[in-house]
């Protein structure tokens, strides 16, 4: 008996949200959709922070994820960067919390380790593989819709075991994991 899940894969940002949704029955894979939310038309960051979480909530009540995985953010040296980069993976997650989807945060150099097998592949070398993996086509010409279909993928061949950072099954979870964010 072969087993289906549907995987949501999300590159968050605050100009431009990749996602991507494979389908997943026994070992192959399918896509569903490739994307982007293209954000930086919006000048208000709260407002860009809402479009994300509409769009999360959206794809998960129209393809009905299994589980979300979402690409952790990484330590830059722009400290205004990261804290918008984390309000909207965190937004992103909320959205999935909300709908119950479990969610399994993976950090960047996982993701691109996973896909192409070296932790600091560049965003064309991931789409290219991705393009050979599922049989594409095209490729979009930006490159944050693959990086959010990377997400996807990455959490396929991780089996949604052990290859995220952490992972949240339900708002109980992510408190239990996150005593100090929580006031």
């Amino acid at each position: 008996m072969k087993t289906e899940r549907i995987i949501l894969g999300i590159d968050p940002g605050t100009t431009v949200m990749g996602f991507g949704i494979i389908q997943v029955i026994g070992n192959e894979l399918k896509l569903i959709l490739m994307d982007e939310l293209i954000l930086s038309k919006y000048d208000s960051h709260s407002l860009r922070l809402k479009k994300i979480f509409e769009r999360t909530l959206h794809l998960i009540d129209e393809f009905h994820p299994d589980e979300l995985a979402i690409e952790a953010p990484f330590y830059g040296k722009n400290v205004q960067s990261m804290l918008k980069l984390g309000r909207a993976q965190g937004v992103a997650m909320a959205a999935g919390l909300y709908r119950e989807v479990p969610i399994t945060e993976y950090l960047p150099k996982k993701v691109k380790m996973a896909i192409t097998g070296n932790g600091n592949a560049s965003k064309e070398q991931v789409a290219a593989m991705l393009k050979r993996l599922l049989n594409l086509t095209v490729l979009p010409t930006k490159l944050d819709a693959t990086d959010g279909l990377a997400v996807a993928v990455c959490h396929y061949f991780n089996k949604g075991q052990n290859g995220g950072t952490k992972k949240y099954s339900s708002w109980k979870s992510f408190v239990k994991n996150n005593p100090k964010r929580i006031k």
